[in-house]
């Protein structure tokens, strides 16, 4: 029994001793030990699964991704950066990016995105840097950058930017947070045509005179519903009043002839 022991112990002190196994990585990229995912250029079209939950920073530029489904990431608590640029990334689900909230960079530059809302940016509540920039966004709700408030730096440049009423919102939201719009210069409509490439923060609040909110308050809207009706009813009336006065006049008018023919038969 004591030669079956030692063999045992043996194993024992070299499983202790065997460094811990490395965690996985996609067979599509390549890991480092402090936690980088490279998966650049690699043709993907979504993201790579498998990926390791020390992962620190993972880059997936130049593939062909065109849209981040629900959940596209694992539960990531490490992640402090995520680069997506060049890609064909068109869609943002709202539950696309649960699971990053320790994410300090979002690098979406060099995409297709039209439109974002506020729900999709909600999980990164650590979120310092957001690249948008080279995308074909028209319009951007506050509400959007609102969501993530400890926001520092911000690239929006080189997007084709409708300078109508619609972008006062916005531009509001830019004129308050200047400190952290990067690339201010390059900020330019592409609509309308007369405004082609004029920079948007070179608005002042005279340019948007005539956007200024005329909507109706909520006594204002309960004083035309009141009237209104009234307003009919009293049309009614005095069209009937006048109908009647009308039909009066008509009959008053054909009574002197009236009698005047009975006068003249009562000669005869």
């Amino acid at each position: 029994m004591g030669l079956w022991r030692v063999p045992s112990v043996v194993l024992v002190c070299l499983l202790l001793l065997s460094p811990p196994p490395s965690p996985a990585c996609p067979t599509t990229c390549h890991c480092s030990s402090s936690g980088e995912v490279d998966c650049s250029a690699r043709a993907l079209r979504e993201v790579p699964q498998g990926l390791a939950t020390n992962t620190s920073s993972l880059w997936l530029g130049y593939n062909f991704i065109t849209m981040l489904g629900p959940r596209s990431f694992p539960a990531l608590p490490g992640l402090l950066l995520l680069s997506l640029p060049h890609n064909h990334l068109a869609l943002i689900h709202p539950q696309a990016l649960v699971g990053l909230g320790a994410l300090q960079e979002l690098d979406l530059s060099n995409n297709y995105l039209t439109v974002l809302i506020p729900e999709t940016f909600l999980p990164l509540t650590s979120l310092a840097m957001l690249n948008l920039g080279s995308n074909r966004l028209e319009e951007l709700e506050p509400e959007v950058l609102q969501s993530m408030p400890h926001l520092r730096d911000l690239l929006l440049q080189d997007n084709p930017w409708v300078c109508s009423c619609d972008i006062l919102p916005l531009w509001r939201w830019l004129s308050l947070n200047r400190e952290k719009v990067q690339e201010k210069t390059l900020l330019l409509c592409r609509v309308p045509e007369k405004l082609n490439k004029y920079p948007i923060m070179a608005f002042g609040n005279e340019s948007f005179r005539q956007c200024q909110d005329t909507s109706l308050s909520t006594q204002q809207y309960l004083v035309f519903l009141t009237i209104g009706p009234f307003s009919f009813l009293a049309s009614i009336i005095f069209c009937t009043f006048m109908g009647f006065i009308t039909v009066v006049y008509h009959n008053m008018r054909r009574e002197p002839h009236f009698w005047r023919r009975s006068g003249i038969c009562k000669g005869h």
